[in-house]
């Protein structure tokens, strides 16, 4: 991508004005115009989403959920084995972004994927049918109602289903023992910057997922911005299975 292209991308980010009555018409606003160069921009922006796709393990013949999966970009990170999935959905609130998933799965032939318009906090798999993994790439931030979406993801998951997120996120001012502690800039800066794409790092996410589900694997990182020097933005990948008795 050129420079321009990414000036394009940088327009959208902090200078065009998101409108709509709703979150999804606001969701419709903030990427219609910059669906196309969508994925190569992402690529330098948020980090941490092909480790994590590839940490976990695709079922034979089994589901996976992204929510707030966009372009369907996600799906290259485990692209050799999306043929053993039985189906894979891609659940999303802009048309822009999924009418980029479809030309994807169409050129590449996934005939087990497919792309969803619809609210992540209540979509649920046709049938009845339960997931084997659901996972969250930079989309829980984007979401008000995130602890509904996590909750729908729960019971969306069968027992002993995996759920996987990465996002951008800030520590509690009194983080546990065990988790990093950002100071206040960070803790102060982030939410900010952010807001205005209506993207909203919280210190309460990483927590959540961590008494809701059994964690499996959980990482906590910094990563460049582009054009942005010196600061990092922190963001989190974290890996959790739905226990046994957790209907």
């Amino acid at each position: 991508m050129g420079f321009f292209q990414d000036l394009k991308i940088l327009y959208h980010l902090v200078l065009r004005p998101v409108r709509g009555k709703d979150h999804a018409e606001r969701m419709e606003s903030f990427y219609s115009g910059q669906a196309e160069a969508y994925d190569d921009f992402r690529k330098r922006l948020l980090h941490g989403r092909e480790e994590l796709f590839q940490r976990i393990e695709v079922p034979e013949n089994g589901v996976w959920v992204d929510l707030g999966g966009g372009t369907g970009a996600n799906l290259e990170f485990i692209a050799e084995t999306i043929p053993r999935l039985r189906k894979a959905y891609v659940v999303d609130l802009a048309s822009s972004l999924l009418k980029v998933a479809d030309e994807r799965f169409r050129a590449r032939g996934w005939n087990v994927a497919e792309a969803i318009e619809a609210d992540a906090t209540q979509w649920q798999p046709p049938d009845g049918v339960l997931a084997d993994v659901v996972t969250f790439s930079y989309s829980l931030t984007m979401i008000p109602d995130w602890f509904s979406a996590i909750e729908n993801a729960r019971k969306m998951l069968k027992p002993g289903g995996r759920i996987g997120v990465v996002d951008f996120y800030v520590s509690r001012k009194h983080a546990a023992a065990d988790m990093k502690r950002h100071g206040w800039f960070t803790r102060s800066f982030w939410p900010v910057w952010f807001a205005g794409d209506n993207v909203f790092p919280s210190p309460d996410h990483l927590p959540y997922l961590q008494s809701h589900f059994d964690v499996t694997w959980c990482q906590e990182s910094r990563s460049k911005v582009p054009y942005i020097p010196v600061i990092r933005t922190p963001y989190y990948q974290f890996i959790g299975t739905k226990p046994p008795d957790n209907c």
